[in-house]
């Protein structure tokens, strides 16, 4: 395979896959985190410099097929093109003739930007007509998006058989594999594994991976209620993924088989509706009344999570552990990320993924002090 550093792009069109799957981080669209696209341009900048042009390909949202106004990357056109630096060309088409035509007509250091992947069901079927259109684009494929790399997608694992050759990952790629290579193969013990964020889907894989490999595993975020439910716990009007049930029971019986200590929060912060103008109050976590939901996790909570977190010598955090966004359910999430930055200084090997996770870091202005920070969820 090739290399971004012995690879010749002078004169090539490249079909770049970068993961620009930024947080919105209020409820103002032009209000986001930007650290993905800014992680991109390295790989960006070392295609330019050797004259090549670029076809950038990224999804934004989860749109499932349908086209969103909301989620269209014409609304990040402006920053994208501030980021780089120059005049990036949007295609609202990607496999249309008009698209096509203006792609064979790039010059060395253009840009063209194509609309939502995940505007298509295509791109999330992994179709192969769907993928070999998209390779048509270019000469040569470069994958940057390592968010996405355990996806069968079109625009990751279906377009690489079409450029047997050609073909390379980006800077972000092989800077993750180097990276997080440390915590499967030469982690330090105790290993502590943070979760949180709303879905227990995307923690899966990941958790099911490393409980073999890791000491402690603390549940926040949303996440926490549906392994509450799994327990017997009332939740209130908490969320919870009522069909994975199931899954975080095996995950919490297998957790016990590798002696793995388990910690779900012992109180959360509740309200009455989801907003900061809510009614707040402090509960145990296995008694959020019927008609509350919890929306962080409580002080108690947080001051046993630092404890562990500062007895750890390597830590993976993934995902916020409550409604960061709204300063009332902020306080987790803000004391978490000063308890690992704290301990990071301290020799805590600190690894930290996830979008929204990221924008809470840079939101609290902490993310220089994390070991390192993963463009992947």
């Amino acid at each position: 395979m090739n290399s971004l550093d012995t690879y010749s792009f002078e004169n090539k069109k490249v079909l770049l896959r970068v993961d620009f799957n930024i947080p919105i981080i209020s409820d103002e669209s032009d209000s986001v985190d930007d650290t993905r696209i800014r992680l991109s341009l390295p790989t960006i900048q070392k295609i330019l410099s050797e004259n090549g042009s670029i076809i950038l390909m990224t999804h934004w949202g989860r749109p499932k097929g349908k086209h969103s106004e909301s989620r269209s990357l014409k609304n990040l056109l402006p920053l994208i093109e501030k980021l780089i630096g120059r005049t990036v060309t949007f295609c609202e088409d990607p496999l249309s003739d008009e698209t096509f035509k203006l792609v064979q007509s790039l010059k060395p250091g253009q840009i063209v930007l194509l609309e939502n992947l995940r505007f298509y069901k295509e791109e999330f079927e992994g179709d192969e007509k769907f993928a070999e259109k998209l390779a048509k684009l270019g000469d040569c494929y470069v994958n940057n998006s390592f968010g996405t790399a355990h996806r069968n997608h079109a625009s990751t694992a279906t377009i690489a058989k079409f450029f047997p050759y050609d073909k390379m990952f980006g800077y972000v790629f092989e800077s993750e594999i180097k990276k997080l290579d440390k915590l499967t193969k030469s982690s330090e013990s105790p290993f502590t594994l943070l979760i949180g964020g709303d879905k227990v889907t995307t923690k899966i894989g990941i958790v099911e991976a490393l409980l073999p490999k890791i000491d402690n595993l603390l549940i926040g975020g949303g996440i926490a209620y549906t392994f509450a439910k799994a327990k017997g716990y009332n939740v209130g009007k908490s969320l919870v993924e009522e069909e994975y049930i199931n899954v975080a029971k095996r995950i919490l019986e297998t957790a016990e088989k590798f002696d793995v200590n388990i910690q779900l929060p012992v109180d959360c912060i509740i309200a009455d509706k989801n907003g900061n103008d809510a009614n707040i109050e402090h509960c145990e976590f296995s008694e959020i009344p019927d008609d509350w939901t919890a929306l962080d996790i409580g002080i108690k909570t947080v001051d046993l999570f630092a404890e562990i977190i500062e007895g750890s010598k390597t830590l993976l955090w993934d995902g916020p552990l409550g409604v960061y966004e709204m300063t009332h359910f902020s306080y987790g999430t803000l004391k978490l990320a000063l308890t690992v930055a704290r301990a990071t200084d301290k020799g805590l090997y600190s690894v930290v993924g996830g979008g929204d996770t990221i924008a809470a870091l840079n939101k609290y202005s902490v993310s220089h002090k994390i070991s390192y920070i993963s463009s992947a969820g």
